[in-house]
């Protein structure tokens, strides 16, 4: 329902009723520094006319331009019923009220997400969302530390192949609580963990590891090998994974001998645009045995006393209102509109169609490698088996080309010298399936051109 502000006669009404002259006298407990003196930078009204001019430039500010950026963002298609059902009234409010129940429909949705979740990672349990990916990996690490039973330690093993962005956001939530995220090199040849940097660490007191699959870099990792180390050493391990990826590749639940401990990772490339950066939502299974850890809701199915199905919250005690910094976790809702159409995204594609769907995103990103391969002063830095994303390197400032290639309407990739100064003139590129011949021979020739 529209908000419908309070009249000026109906405010001073109120008012006199608890008898205050004004809404600031309600605040008079604040110091008179603290209080902002005007909101100087925030334009007049506008009216309805005006307003829609106003974003429609704004929209066409970013333009529609060729998308060959990547890391942990991506430019999929999605079929037009997805959120055309998604914004119907019924699914358009997706919060989970308190009284969680009396919205059976809402959390049937919310099972079913729940069930295609643990069938793509091969795991027993998932929540019903987090806020993006990057927190879901900083809860995944606060719950490992507190229940991992045979370690003391509050250490978690980071590879610098995981998504630095993910990175830094999980030790910006963790760094307050003594959990001290460590470094694993990785191999300079193919951009993956370095075995022998994490074998470094056997024997030492460790809560996790995490493992990243693909990796930032797009390669892929010897999940099955670092699985198996960590256990051995009594280090559970967190995966960050894509979802989409997860049609094609082993699931995180039969990584090694016996499957990851937690799976996080983004829901973007189900079914959400990239729209200048979000929303996003980040998704969290885990086995069993940590269930009663897992931050976020759970919906669960039961029958009542006359045998009907229902659905209900499970192992939700709201513990964030009554127990503080001392609670499991302190996340209050979830990204409920956005799994609503990562629901209807996954139902309509079906396994098969998911599968085809991370096929073509493979088979273009080979195509894409091939043809910049190609080009004088162009090289491809790891080549390794990989999914969605690769680096290359340039013979030029990667950022005067990448510039350029702007400049032509054309997104040409990351520059990791900002993330890794080792990676000097390096950028990452991506192809989804929306990459078509015609787009990729456009980006290579814009390439070689602006390399001359």
């Amino acid at each position: 329902m529209p908000f419908i502000p309070h009249t000026e006669t109906e405010i001073n009404e109120m008012l006199s009723v608890i008898g205050i002259d004004s809404i600031e006298n309600l605040f008079d407990e604040i110091p008179a520094h603290l209080k902002a003196k005007g909101l100087e930078r925030v334009p007049a009204g506008l009216n309805e006319m005006s307003i829609n001019r106003l974003m429609q430039q704004r929209a066409a500010q970013d333009g529609q331009p060729l998308c060959f950026i990547g890391a942990g963002s991506y430019d999929h298609h999605i079929p037009a019923a997805v959120w055309q059902i998604t914004t119907r009234g019924e699914y358009y409010t997706a919060y989970t009220p308190y009284q969680a129940e009396a919205s059976q429909g809402t959390l049937q949705l919310t099972y079913e997400f729940q069930s295609m979740m643990t069938a793509l990672t091969g795991l027993d349990v998932s929540n019903a969302s987090l806020y993006d990916g990057a927190t879901a990996m900083a809860e995944a690490v606060l719950m490992a530390v507190r229940s991992n039973r045979k370690s003391r330690s509050r250490k978690i093993l980071v590879p610098r192949s995981v998504n630095p962005t993910y990175t830094h956001v999980t030790d910006t939530m963790v760094k307050h609580q003594n959990v001290e995220l460590l470094d694993v090199a990785i191999d300079s040849a193919s951009g993956t963990t370095s075995l022998d940097a994490l074998k470094a660490f056997s024997g030492e007191d460790i809560a996790a590891l995490v493992i990243s699959q693909p990796n930032f870099f797009g390669t892929l990792e010897d999940v099955d090998a670092m699985t198996d180390w960590a256990h051995e050493n009594n280090i559970m391990v967190i995966a960050v994974v894509n979802p989409l990826s997860l049609a094609i590749l082993k699931p995180p639940g039969e990584w090694g001998e016996t499957g990851v401990d937690i799976a996080v990772g983004d829901g973007q490339p189900l079914g959400a645009p990239m729209s200048s950066g979000g929303p996003y939502y980040g998704f969290m299974t885990c086995k069993k045995a940590f269930v009663r850890q897992m931050p976020g809701r759970i919906v669960g199915r039961t029958v009542d006393q006359q045998g009907r199905e229902g659905f209900v919250l499970t192992l939700q005690a709201r513990e964030q209102h009554i127990r503080r910094s001392k609670a499991t976790s302190n996340i209050c809702t979830n990204q409920g509109l956005v799994v609503t159409a990562s629901t209807i995204h996954m139902s309509l594609l079906g396994p098969e169609g998911l599968k085809q769907t991370a096929l073509s995103c493979h088979n273009n990103t080979q195509k894409l490698v091939k043809k910049l391969s190609s080009i004088d002063g162009v090289d491809v830095v790891f080549d390794q088996p990989r999914f969605h994303e690769a680096v290359i390197k340039l013979n030029k400032s990667a950022a005067d080309v990448l510039n350029k290639l702007a400049q032509q309407n054309i997104l040409g990739g990351l520059d990791l010298s900002e993330l890794y100064p080792e990676m000097k003139d390096c950028i990452l590129v991506c192809a989804t399936e929306l990459r078509i011949a015609e787009d990729i021979e456009t980006f290579a020739s814009a390439l070689a051109e602006a390399l001359k």
